[in-house]
């Protein structure tokens, strides 16, 4: 089981990176990516920090950590430098900040991530056609997401994915222990969302492909 966006108190979630991976472990995950907003602020301090924890988490703990980022409310032209940036000093995972419906974000904002080198495009919101069919191109993740708010557009980033055969995965956007889900949470909200089991299935076995291979 793996959760591929979740926030520690580097930016705006309430628990120490440690915390985070003794309570995933807690409920049996394998795997999962801290993944802190990021902009030019505070982006090489977060990247500095995020490495140096998970090159110290000891092996013999029963999950990994892969080192990330999130490009969160970003200029559309530091899309792709910041995402080089986060690249080049060793980020496993580039997360972007999509335009959920939830929050304001700068309109263009899905189009100039996708355009970036991302792995991940979170709570994308009522993404167009053309941004689907990018990110299928690209092998962009689109996110079905646990966030409140952010998740009242599943429905929709599913049917979309689903028409245009681009990939999905599952987080929880997580920022404080209620957040932290059981896994079998997590098919409910697929389920919901308009996935079948099938469906949920294929997710976890193209995502978990995709997790070995960033832990190379």
């Amino acid at each position: 089981m793996y959760d591929l966006h979740t926030h520690s108190l580097l930016s705006d979630g309430c628990l120490l990176p440690s915390e985070i991976a003794v309570r995933y472990l807690d409920k049996g995950y394998n795997t999962i990516a801290i993944t802190d907003h990021s902009d030019y602020s505070n982006i090489e301090s977060n990247i500095k920090a995020i490495l140096k924890f998970a090159n110290h988490w000891p092996k013999k703990y029963a999950i990994n950590i892969l080192p990330g980022v999130e490009l969160t409310h970003l200029p559309l032209d530091q899309f792709k430098p910041l995402a080089k940036l986060a690249r080049k000093q060793g980020v496993k995972i580039i997360v972007a900040h999509g335009e959920t419906q939830a929050e304001p974000v700068i309109k263009g904002t899905n189009l100039a991530a996708l355009n970036a080198d991302i792995d991940i495009l979170a709570h994308p919101g009522l993404i167009s056609e053309q941004e689907v069919r990018l990110a299928k191109k690209k092998g962009i993740f689109l996110e079905v997401t646990a966030r409140k708010g952010h998740c009242d557009t599943n429905r929709y980033v599913v049917k979309q994915a689903k028409k245009y055969g681009a990939r999905l995965i599952l987080n929880s956007d997580s920022h404080d222990p209620k957040d932290i889900l059981e896994p079998n949470k997590f098919i409910e909200i697929a389920l919901d969302s308009g996935l079948t089991k099938e469906g949920v299935e294929f997710i976890y076995k193209d995502v978990k492909k995709f997790v070995n291979n960033k832990l190379k």
